[in-house]
């Protein structure tokens, strides 16, 4: 669902390369990774051009992975939860996308894990359009509306239910619709297929420039995630399944130096500066300035270091089992769903 062309492009080759690709993610041979010189790893990302994943692409253009001497083909989907299945069907070696992804794989018996935590905060928004904006004041205003997100299963949808169930909504009141990211979800907006919807910059930063709708809930902030969420919520990570961590531990050390680095760059960087290394087509149209005004916008939500935060896995099962019935009554070992290992370990 790219509206760029490069994007585009990205993900059509994204789609070739994985038809070609053997599964069984566990196995080494699994998409010619290995440990020791040219590694070469295949990470599939929830959205390359979304602020909230900037991150990965960032890392490729400064040029961190060839420092580290490992060779990262970055591939694109538009909805974390179509990121996730490629992780799991073994097509890649990783995910960028959402921690909570690994609870919800957990109790489905798959075993993932983050191993570097990009995210204190969700640096999602739900946007309403000017048309209901009358209409849609709170959470609690979700009942009988269609709402927008990236993909059913996919974080934006579990965030939006959560605020839903959270407001005394039912998860069966109100009508999550699938409209991706970027310009399909700024055109459903215009054309009344949904009210509202959860997004990102830079989707966020075109909508408000061209006002189309309104800010209802901000959660780009680890002050947002707080108020909304009750807590900091670990969010955009690089998760990998376990088993191949576990077998590919110096290569994993190579990608957790390169993201760690990266994140220290964005700590000491200017929204402008970080804007200048990325394509311009990331801008979505909406040109330089903008651009790095919703990259600005968006920069509270990064950690420094890779580190998940001390509550924020408990934040998150919380959320999670407030509305996801095979979560509910599960018992989740919330310490095999992330470890600080490598990121305790990069200079």
């Amino acid at each position: 669902m790219r509206t760029l062309t490069r994007v585009s492009a990205v993900a059509v080759a994204g789609a070739l390369a994985l038809t070609t690709l053997t599964a069984c993610g566990s196995d080494s041979s699994s998409g010619g990774a290995s440990d020791g010189k040219n590694v070469k790893v295949k990470i599939m990302v929830g959205g390359l051009d979304k602020v909230i994943y900037l991150p990965a692409m960032l890392t490729e253009r400064l040029g961190y992975f060839k420092d580290e001497g490992v060779s990262v083909q970055l591939l694109t989907e538009p909805a974390g939860v179509q990121a996730e299945t490629a992780l799991v069907s073994g097509d890649v070696q990783g995910t960028v996308g959402f921690y909570d992804h690994t609870l919800d794989l957990q109790v489905k018996g798959k075993q993932v894990e983050s191993v570097v935590q990009f995210s204190q905060a969700p640096g999602e928004v739900e946007i309403v359009s000017n048309q209901a904006a009358g209409d849609i004041k709170s959470p609690k205003d979700f009942k009988g509306k269609k709402l927008g997100v990236t993909g059913i299963g996919s974080s934006t949808d579990f965030l939006t239910k959560y605020l839903a169930v959270n407001s005394d909504v039912q998860t069966s009141q109100f009508t999550p619709v699938a409209v991706g990211a970027g310009q399909t979800f700024i055109s459903a907006l215009q054309q009344g297929s949904i009210q509202g919807g959860m997004t990102t910059d830079p989707t966020v930063a075109t909508i408000l420039d061209k006002k189309l709708g309104k800010i209802l809930i901000d959660m780009r902030t680890p002050e947002g995630s707080k108020q909304a969420l009750g807590g900091l919520y670990p969010s955009s990570s690089l998760y990998m399944q376990t088993e191949w961590v576990n077998s590919h531990k110096e290569t994993v050390q190579k990608l957790a130096n390169a993201f760690v680095r990266t994140l220290k760059w964005m700590s000491t960087h200017s929204a402008d500066e970080i804007a200048a290394k990325m394509p311009a087509d990331y801008a979505q149209g909406g040109g330089k300035a903008l651009y790095a005004q919703a990259i600005k916008s968006t920069l509270p939500m990064f950690t420094t270091d890779g580190v998940m935060p001390a509550d924020g896995p408990a934040t998150v099962e919380r959320v999670l089992k407030a509305f996801n019935p095979n979560l509910k009554n599960a018992e989740v070992d919330l310490d095999k769903t992330f470890t600080t290992e490598f990121v305790k370990n990069a200079g």
